[in-house]
């Protein structure tokens, strides 16, 4: 029998969970996605149906498989990504969710939040985890679950309920129940990781009210975590990689030095920069995270969220009805030269780094008669690749390294006016790669280096190739101009919403 010569990638996202196939050079040899409902029970609050989502994945596998035409046994490892933050609780013995999830966007917990600023925490609480107080993160959306979902809490604290974000779900779901796991660079945004031990923090989760049992392991991205069941596909495969989809997409963009920066235009926008083995406290508002831990050694990153980006093209599409697609958005774009004097902020959850304003909320300003659909379309590329730019101003504070380039990923990567208005923005080249699913990549990276698929990181960057190169060519006094609409677009967005 010959040996495996497949890696398997699942990646669980926002809006649609996907399983991709690589060979050996890195290239895709099946895809299947499948996308599942969002929920809006209230105003500012987003969830899914962890059920949904474990089921929407494992279609995606079975059928991923099916189109290449595999059968188990041809799998050599399965990589984890997925959405971070987003807070899943079910019952240890019955598996089932105590209610839906609590997905990342969601802002339920912004005056819990803003009682634990008054109260001075933030400070104690930034410099253990590298995060802000904000409703992103885990912590504060598990704590609302005990608080509010009857007997949670007492059934927490008796151990008979389990924590996870989303990897340690589907972990937990892949090995028929047996693993409750995550990896680092996971753990490190729920605000109960400390940045520098690794580990669960008993301040954090007294500050919390957190119970320890119900946490995760955690372990490192790049090791084999347990074994696909029997049950399911592909039965006793090793389930060797797990990454939060930003981290997994900085190592799949081959980011392995200090100073590389890549941005994915997913849902929202990420925005990662590698600073190497000591974690940059940020002074512009950043975040530090981990970029990931293989074999005992940790990187760090600076990362910049931008909460909601290629959402607003799903936006337009979907609420607005303005475009059928985001290709027709990008032929309507192209249409014109410029948006028009029109600025869109779509701060619909409120603003992420370097804002960090909850209240928030999405804006249009320099409406004229004259303003059409294609301004409209434009506006919306624009501001995606604005909030980009202004997260990679402050990376280059805090870190002192200037862009030399930026890699790209991500849905709207495919988006050629955006991605060209964002070289102008930034004054550098942008690059998109060949594969532009560099978030599924990176998954099987780590997983394909655990069991040798891949010898050495050296061979997987010679599988990364360039795509298309953006220069920019617009003149710097335009693009100042436009920077300086941008941000008095911004002042009016804040605080907007007021809090309860």
């Amino acid at each position: 029998m010959s040996s495996p010569r497949y890696i398997l990638a699942l990646d669980q996202g926002t809006t649609s969970s996907r399983a991709i196939v690589f060979n050996h050079a890195g290239e895709i040899v099946s895809v299947a996605q499948k996308e599942f409902p969002q929920y809006y029970p209230q105003p500012g609050w987003v969830e899914h149906d962890p059920m949904e989502l474990w089921s929407s994945q494992n279609a995606t596998i079975a059928e991923a498989l099916a189109r290449a035409n595999l059968s188990s046994g041809s799998i050599a490892a399965v990589g984890i990504t997925n959405q971070r933050e987003t807070t899943v609780v079910w019952d240890r013995d019955t598996g089932r969710p105590v209610c839906n999830a609590i997905v990342w966007q969601d802002r339920r917990t912004a005056a819990y939040c803003a009682q634990l600023k008054a109260l001075g925490a933030e400070p104690m609480v930034s410099a253990k985890t590298g995060l802000r107080l904000d409703p992103y993160f885990s912590a504060t959306k598990l704590r609302w679950i005990l608080e509010n979902v009857p007997g949670a809490r007492a059934r927490a604290e008796a151990g008979q309920l389990l924590f996870g974000t989303v990897d340690t779900w589907l972990l937990w779901q892949l090995t028929g129940r047996k693993v409750h796991a995550t990896d680092l660079t996971n753990a490190s945004r729920t605000l109960l990781c400390n940045l520098r031990t690794g580990d669960w923090d008993d301040e954090l989760l007294k500050l919390f009210s957190i119970p320890r049992a119900m946490l995760p392991e955690i372990r490192s991205c790049s090791e084999i975590h347990g074994h696909v069941d029997h049950h399911l596909y592909p039965a006793g495969a090793p389930i060797a990689g797990i990454a939060g989809d930003q981290q997994a997409a900085l190592f799949g963009q081959a980011c392995w030095a200090p100073g590389m920066v890549k941005n994915t235009y997913g849902t929202g926008c990420f925005t990662l920069m590698h600073t190497g083995e000591t974690p940059v406290v940020s002074r512009n508002n950043l975040l530090t995270t981990v970029a990931w831990r293989i074999g005992g050694k940790t990187d760090y990153a600076l990362e910049g969220s931008v909460f909601i980006g290629g959402a607003t093209i799903q936006w337009l599409r979907d609420e607005l009805q303005l475009v059928k697609d985001a290709a027709e958005l990008d032929r309507l774009a192209a249409s014109v030269p410029d948006a028009g004097g029109l600025f869109l902020v779509p701060a619909f959850s409120g603003l992420g780094a370097p804002h960090w304003d909850p209240y928030a909320r999405g804006t249009m300003v320099g409406i004229t008669r004259g303003t059409h659909r294609a301004h409209l379309c434009r506006a919306a590329l624009e501001a995606i690749a604005f909030q980009t730019a202004d997260l990679i101003a402050c990376m280059e504070k805090d870190s002192g390294l200037p862009l030399k380039e930026l890699r790209v990923d991500g849905g709207a990567s495919r988006s050629n006016p955006l991605l060209q208005f964002q070289a102008d923005l930034l004054d550098a080249e942008v690059i998109r790669p060949k594969c532009i699913e560099t978030t599924a990549l990176g998954a099987a990276c780590l997983a394909g280096l655990a069991t040798g698929f891949w010898a050495s990181r050296d061979e997987i960057a010679r599988n990364w190739s360039v795509d298309t190169s953006f220069r920019p060519i617009r003149p710097r006094s335009e693009i100042a101009a436009l920077r300086t609409g941008w941000d008095r677009a911004l002042e009016r967005a804040k605080n907007w919403e007021q809090p309860a």
